[in-house]
């Protein structure tokens, strides 16, 4: 059985900052192998909470390299090999997160691998099979990924991203999608998804569930449980708010 932990759903800057929602990052367990995505400030904390044993996380995946989404980067990465004493784990990340330095010099040879994340390629790294989407429209590298677990079932993540066409197309094959929805309304000059888009990629492809996370305040004030039901109830699919620690079992 595999099961998605959302351990945290902060999705904007000021909404980390005050921490009113957890900006850790989300963990996929397949048989007790877990993966760990995006790993924002507080995962390592919330990890603990969870009980989830930081030795078992075999794979990372860093979508981009902002702060939201990398900065427990390197306290996981020491954690996961025992500082150095247990060589494992493989990162994934962008060659332009590589190049920022997001992780530690002293930090890389600890992994037993590192991987660059390419658009539109599959990768593989046993339980753990994935695919990139296309380069997304966000204010540096960063991709869409689409996990295929061993229950036959896909699950997408739209990550930070502005609409653009086609996005949908990308997604067209996940039976679950998580969309990452910053915004309420949209907003110009601001790369990141509203309810709006969301309805535009829910016209064209219809999931068995949508699962709206990565909130910022205006989402947060506008009620994400509200906005999911009054979604849900428009678009006739199943369509659900992500809250702190929240996990579907597939």
């Amino acid at each position: 059985m595999s099961e998605i932990i959302f351990l945290g759903t902060a999705g904007a800057r000021y909404v980390v900052a005050k921490q009113f929602r957890a900006s850790a990052g989300t963990v996929i367990n397949i048989n007790n192998s877990y993966l760990l995505l995006d790993p924002g400030p507080g995962t390592l904390v919330h990890l603990a909470k969870k009980k989830i044993p930081i030795e078992k996380i075999e794979t990372i995946i860093v979508s981009h390299q902002h702060l939201d989404h990398s900065a427990d980067l390197n306290i996981i990465v020491d954690a996961v090999t025992e500082g150095g004493f247990k060589k494992r784990g493989t990162l994934f990340l962008t060659e332009n997160a590589l190049k920022e330095g997001i992780l530690f010099s002293y930090l890389q040879p600890y992994l037993e691998k590192i991987e660059i994340l390419k658009p539109n390629t599959f990768y593989e790294n046993f339980p753990f099979k994935f695919r990139t989407t296309c380069l997304l429209k966000h204010t540096v590298e960063n991709y869409g990924l689409l996990f295929y677990l061993p229950e036959g079932k896909v699950i997408g993540f739209i990550t930070d991203t502005a609409y653009f066409e086609k996005l949908e197309e990308e997604f067209a094959s996940a039976n679950i999608l998580v969309i990452y929805t910053v915004r309420h309304t949209p907003k110009e000059g601001v790369l990141h998804l509203s309810i709006s888009d969301v309805k535009k990629i829910l016209s064209k492809i219809k999931p068995e569930e949508v699962i709206l996370t990565h909130f910022g305040m205006t989402m947060l004030k506008a009620n994400p449980f509200k906005v999911a039901q009054e979604l849900s109830n428009e678009l006739g699919l199943k369509i659900r708010a992500c809250y702190d620690g929240m996990s579907i079992k597939i």
